[in-house]
């Protein structure tokens, strides 16, 4: 039994198939996705019936990214906040033409029961964006953290190596589990188009949402599967790219 951990999508179906066939999955196996599968790409609406089926043949965990949250508001009470409309939330709403209503309320029911983040059985951690509180995501104080902190990622990559673990200086916030596994800053800001590691943070953020590629990862092996580039897959697209 193998786990792949698979990053954000944002509204690439085409993607998102690319990459599972190239994982050859097998009964046992188990997908955790760590957020963000709508906003970007034409096929949002698409993606999350997608994932609501592939969950009923097989073992699938849904952690929710800060464009859950906003598509979801949007799906219960019509609320399109002006910072979601301008960062993808038009196509969502456009890739939504042709679903009903029914059909609609079974997404925001999908949305409703998204994970904030998941803790497995060897004490790895997986969730969309990282965490403040220097006791563990089970003490964050504000659950919205969990979808939009930048600062563990950020800690992470600028860690002197030199410090033991053991330390007073070193960071509590990487003491409490054994691996993490993050999406929501894409690896394309630091020129790289693979997941990224530092200390024990894997960023499976590989720019899907606008030049890069989406990336699955056996986070045993850490072996990796990637999709097309996005913009090759949706050539008269512009995803979240901006001129």
């Amino acid at each position: 039994m193998r786990t792949f951990v698979v990053g954000d999508i944002h509204g690439g179906l085409k993607a998102l198939v690319q990459v599972l066939n190239a994982l050859e999955l097998k009964h046992g196996d188990t997908l955790i996705f760590v957020g963000d599968y709508v906003d970007g790409w034409s096929e949002s609406a698409q993606v999350i019936q997608f994932l609501m089926e592939r969950s009923q043949k097989m073992n699938c965990i849904f952690i929710k990214g800060n464009h859950d949250v906003w598509c979801e508001a949007w799906l219960r009470d019509g609320e399109v906040s002006p910072v979601w409309y301008m960062h993808g939330g038009k196509e969502t709403m456009e890739s939504y033409a042709l679903f009903t209503e029914d059909q609609k309320q079974q997404h925001l029911t999908f949305f409703e029961n998204l994970k904030p983040y998941h803790i497995d059985e060897a004490n790895r951690l997986f969730l969309h964006a990282g965490f403040t509180s220097m006791h563990g995501v089970e003490k964050e104080v504000f659950q919205s953290v969990l979808y939009f902190d930048r600062t563990l990622w950020e800690m992470a990559l600028t860690m002197d190596e030199g410090i033991e673990k053991d330390s007073k200086l070193y960071p509590n916030r990487l003491k409490h589990y054994h691996e993490i596994y993050i999406g929501h800053t894409p690896t394309l800001n630091y020129g790289v188009t693979v997941p990224m590691h530092a200390v024990n943070v894997w960023n499976i953020d590989t720019g899907a949402a606008f030049t890069g590629k989406l990336s699955a990862m056996d986070i045993d092996t850490k072996a990796i599967v990637q999709s097309s580039p996005l913009p090759d897959l949706y050539p008269n697209e512009k995803g979240r790219n901006r001129d």
